[in-house]
């Protein structure tokens, strides 16, 4: 299977103020690659210091890392057209299509499906699907709130789902699984729920 995990770190509780993105690529069943952003927000150097204490991610941290375009112009070459899981996933997409929004870029296309929806069809009966107790359970390394390592172990969890099963293709586990997935392209998004809205620029 072939797919990408993606996790973001906020600076506050606005959806816009990315301080971090992690993306693993996931080829073949196995994760071949880590990337890992800092990001400088617009609302820089302003940190809710909630979103601090979860995160541990300062200002200072920030203070000369790239802006989203620039970190954008990368992760969007990896992203387009892919299929992508975050656990979470309407924090995760919520904070992409608020910050593309911002700052006036197109959304590029691709699918997503949320690997805590895909936890309580796997694995049910759990008290909670956070990523901390999913992974736990499964014996999955974990650095929590710290975007590569979340996205690195959401992957992993993916895999874990998957199991021995030799799916041709990830379409095939979400069958499988019977996961609805949400969908970014030029005009719009689509939520796994089926809701639609066009882009917000």
């Amino acid at each position: 299977m072939d797919f990408l995990a993606l996790d973001f770190e906020t600076a506050t509780s606005q959806p816009d103020s990315p301080c971090e993105l992690g993306i693993a690529v996931v080829r073949g069943d196995v994760v071949r690659e880590v990337r890992n952003w800092l990001i400088k927000p617009r609302c820089w150097p302003h940190f809710s210091p909630w979103n601090v204490s979860v995160h541990g991610i300062t200002a200072r941290d920030v203070a000369d890392a790239p802006g989203w375009e620039e970190v954008w112009e990368e992760a969007s070459a990896l992203i387009e057209g892919a299929t992508v899981v975050a656990h979470n996933a309407a924090f995760d997409m919520g904070v992409l299509r608020g910050t593309l929004a911002s700052h006036r870029l197109d959304h590029p296309a691709f699918n997503y499906f949320c690997s805590v929806s895909m936890a309580r069809r796997r694995w049910p009966g759990h008290r909670s699907y956070g990523l901390k107790p999913m992974c736990d359970l499964h014996g999955i390394a974990l650095r929590h709130h710290r975007a590569g390592n979340d996205a690195e172990a959401t992957a992993e969890l993916v895999l874990r789902a998957a199991g021995t099963h030799a799916f041709p293709d990830i379409g095939d586990f979400l069958r499988d699984t019977r996961l609805n997935t949400g969908a970014f392209w030029p005009g719009g998004h689509r939520t796994p729920g089926g809701k639609v809205t066009p882009v917000l620029v």
